[in-house]
């Protein structure tokens, strides 16, 4: 199975634009620029993007690791927080956060973690990023 993305850029790094599309369409010229990515102008990023397929990712691998445990989330809210910190190599993603609060009826704690853990490291996202990943899992009541 393959997915595309397309990116377009025009002119020099700070004063550029771009654009991203995903072959899907659910991105169809999105623009980006460098003050979108360093100076918090509102847009997104690549970074952003990236944070975005690896809440996605994990939140799906859970849902199965809990299917195999016989648990089945109500809700599983996701976030990743990537950083992109200047190096020796040059800027670089060096490390994705994750932040889980899950609701599973029933659930129990020992099997919840031990299928939160495996999701953290299975997760096609999580084994594609070469940056440290943490997690923060909460099971709510």
């Amino acid at each position: 199975m393959k997915r595309t993305a397309s990116a377009v850029w025009s002119g020099g790094l700070k004063d550029g634009k771009g654009t991203i599309s995903t072959g899907s369409g659910t991105l169809k010229d999105t623009r980006y620029g460098f003050a979108m990515r360093f100076e918090n102008e509102p847009g997104t990023n690549p970074e952003e993007l990236i944070a975005a397929a690896h809440a996605g990712c994990f939140a799906m691998a859970l849902s199965a690791e809990l299917g195999q445990a016989g648990m089945v989330p109500a809700r599983l809210a996701v976030t990743a927080t990537v950083t992109l910190e200047k190096t020796d190599a040059g800027f670089t993603v060096t490390r994705s956060d994750l932040d889980l609060v899950a609701g599973i009826p029933g659930a129990d704690t020992a099997a919840f973690e031990k299928a939160a853990a495996a999701a953290k490291a299975g997760c096609p996202i999580s084994r594609l990023l070469n940056a440290e990943i943490t997690l923060v899992a909460k099971l709510e009541s």
